[in-house]
């Protein structure tokens, strides 16, 4: 597998960067749902909570690829 800059493979590195955002984004959503309750807009804080459940379920599957890609040895910084 191709190796990048960071000492780990692309595609886990790819993975792990789709999780961080997800998750991260995930977190802001909250604020979000709160502001449009706050506002008295339950449809554009329902439209938040379904995207922030899309970015969770999003993040779950990173997870898992990349836990089957560490069981495999294919994952983690190079070794030379």
């Amino acid at each position: 597998m191709a190796t990048g800059e960071t000492g780990f493979d692309d595609v886990t590195y790819d993975l792990i960067s789709v999780q961080y955002h997800a998750l991260k984004a995930g977190h802001d959503y909250g604020q979000y749902v709160r502001d449009a309750d706050n506002a008295g807009r339950q449809d554009i804080a329902d439209f938040f909570r379904s995207v922030m459940e899309e970015d969770s379920a999003r993040a779950r599957r990173c997870h898992e690829f990349i836990k089957e890609l560490s069981g495999s040895g294919e994952s983690g910084p190079a070794v030379s």
